[in-house]
């Protein structure tokens, strides 16, 4: 996987002159399906920058609306009772039960050289994931999703 950033084509002289916008595009290179059957449903499941630590197993989840982190991390990440906040709406899991929430704490969480600060939901349940990003995190990155 790579992020790199795009910059629009020049196409006259006056666009030469102006500030261009440049987007942020994270991709697949061919190397990355080797040991992949295509077309396939997988889950993504990346390594990211958080709270200034390289996280592994961290599932991206366009479909959800918050970011949850697991108690591995939180545990992971050395913090602390004192560095969460308040949430009080209740969160539903895959399988349709509540979830147990530990508040909420905002770390910061860089994707190649764009940092973001996420609001991560701490939850008190299993999962194989250490943490799963949603839309929000995709948003404040300026993401577009889109599949060929």
């Amino acid at each position: 996987m790579s992020v790199a950033r795009l910059s629009a084509k020049d196409t006259n002289s006056e666009l030469k002159r102006a500030r261009l916008d440049i987007q942020l595009a994270l991709s697949f290179s061919d190397e990355d399906k080797i040991g992949t059957i295509q077309p396939h449903d997988d889950a993504l499941v990346i390594t990211l920058r958080i709270g200034g630590y390289d996280v592994k197993r961290v599932m991206v989840d366009q479909g959800s609306g918050v970011e949850i982190m697991y108690p591995d991390l939180y545990k992971g990440l050395n913090l602390r009772p004192e560095n969460l906040t308040i949430y009080d709406s209740s969160l539903v899991s895959f399988d349709g039960k509540v979830v147990i929430l530990k508040d909420q704490i905002r770390l910061p969480m860089q994707a190649g050289s764009e940092v973001v600060e996420v609001d991560f939901i701490v939850v008190d349940a299993y999962s194989p994931y250490t943490t799963i990003v949603a839309r929000p995190w995709l948003h404040a990155l300026r993401v577009l999703c889109t599949r060929r």
